[in-house]
């Protein structure tokens, strides 16, 4: 009676150890991200073999080492898992490798077992049609014979999760049967109890189905995140292409303003907007270093100091070195450049000059854009677009606000000074990116959907 206990708490435990390092293995984020994408190569799948099988070969020494710690043992379950995860080949490779250790304690059979084991789920995972219906597994099934002949109707002519299901209880009926005929060669939990032979193969199921659950818990994390970056993915390309029409259309308007009084200056000012719109075309990054932001903006001065004249627009430049090689936000000062320009100098007979600055303070890159312009001449005016976003109905500085709130959320901001009729310096502080943030996805998941302006 004390033999049959002490089985029924290692079928608990068992339940536990599954749970226990499904949750350990979901917090590595390679095995997030290989768990996430369905469509493996080899060598992804072998990878995945290695993460989950590893601990699980080490648990069947820990088993064969540790005295009444047969729960360690789960790998006849996790041969199946990986079949159904990742395939037919991950399902071989898998039961092999948990197998190594029984062939050191001369219990050969188990390798065949676990082998058939991993080949036999590998191939149900291929027969389904939707694969999201293998996370879906679990243990207790809808026993009403009218709802399951209803449910394999409408989809298919073989309901998966009833199949998995039997091909578990099949392979556990194997496993056992095969410990009948090689006691010696063949190690699993058994008893002549009926009840207790039931709790093994319940036991069984739901180590897989926990081990699902658990995984799945993690796919679906996984889920959240990637639509949460594309989102914001598509927030942001949606705010770029903002700026890009917003630029051409001021530059095409200003370029028919001379066609016609000055035709040798528009040809000018076409050739700097033809290369100026093979940059746009040519890269589509959302960031860019800043030195090749700067050089985006020198053509378009260019075009503007072609539009008003040499004498009255001029351009002085203060750049740190070190500060050329940080990533910014692409299209980001052009707006800024725009602004001073339109509502800074433009209104000022005798035209004025645009001051651009950059350094690095306090571990921030700092963007300084400023003119000696009117300055803000009153609140409500079309120049106020500098005081405040929500006075300025411009897509420039409005643009600006939203990226950087986007992107960096109130790590990132644009200030702004001025004085009427002196002029008006913005300043964009935003924080230096770490190497690693500026490769791969160009966005800072950092926070869901941003929050109020200032």
């Amino acid at each position: 009676m004390v033999g049959q206990s002490l089985l029924l708490i290692t079928l608990l435990v068992q339940l536990g150890v599954s749970a226990a390092v499904s949750s350990v293995l979901a917090r590595s984020r390679r095995i997030r991200m290989l768990l996430f994408h369905e469509d493996r190569d080899l060598w992804e799948k072998l990878e995945l073999v290695l993460y989950l099988g590893g601990p699980i070969m080490l648990g069947v020494v820990v088993r064969a080492t540790v005295k009444n710690f047969l729960a360690a043992d789960i790998a006849f379950e996790t041969a199946i898992l990986l079949g159904v995860i990742a395939g037919r080949t991950a399902g071989v490779c898998g039961g092999i490798l948990v197998s190594f250790p029984y062939l050191i304690l001369h219990q050969y059979m188990n390798l065949p077992l676990n082998v058939i084991a991993g080949l036999s789920a590998g191939f149900l995972r291929d027969l389904t049609k939707d694969r999201e219906v293998i996370w879906s597994f679990s243990p207790f099934l809808d026993l009403s014979i009218y709802r399951w002949m209803r449910r394999t109707i409408a989809k298919s002519f073989i309901d998966w999760q009833s199949s998995f299901f039997c091909v578990i209880l099949g392979l556990e009926f194997l496993r056992l049967e095969t410990r009948e005929l090689f006691p010696g060669m063949t190690y699993a939990l058994d008893s002549p109890n009926l009840l207790v032979r039931a709790a093994c193969y319940v036991t069984t199921i739901s180590i897989v189905a926990v081990a699902l659950k658990v995984l799945n818990n993690t796919r679906i994390e996984m889920k959240l995140e990637e639509q949460e970056r594309l989102l914001l993915q598509a927030r942001m390309e949606a705010l770029q292409s903002q700026i890009n029409p917003h630029f051409l259309f001021n530059t095409l308007n200003s370029v028919a303003s001379l066609v016609r009084f000055d035709p040798d200056t528009a040809r000018e000012m076409i050739l700097k907007l033809s290369k100026i719109l093979r940059r746009l075309l040519k890269k589509s990054d959302s960031f860019v270093e800043l030195r090749e932001e700067l050089e985006f903006i020198d053509d378009y001065l260019d075009i503007e100091v072609i539009r008003f004249g040499r004498d009255k627009l001029r351009v002085v430049k203060e750049f740190e070195p070190a500060s050329l090689d940080v990533v910014v936000p692409a299209m980001m000062i052009q707006p800024i450049v725009e602004n001073s320009i339109k509502h800074g100098l433009a209104p000022k007979v005798s035209g004025g000059t645009i001051f651009l600055r950059t350094r690095i303070s306090g571990g921030m890159l700092v963007i300084e854009v400023e003119d000696d312009g009117v300055g803000i001449v009153e609140p409500g005016s079309e120049a106020s677009e500098w005081s405040a976003p929500q006075h300025g109905t411009g897509i420039g500085m409005a643009n600006v606000r939203e990226r950087l709130q986007v992107l960096f959320n109130d790590a990132g901001r644009v200030e702004m000074e001025s004085r009427t009729g002196e002029g008006t310096v913005v300043r964009i502080v935003v924080p230096i990116p770490h190497s690693s943030e500026s490769e791969g996805i160009n966005y800072d998941l950092r926070s869901g959907a941003p929050g109020s302006r200032s």
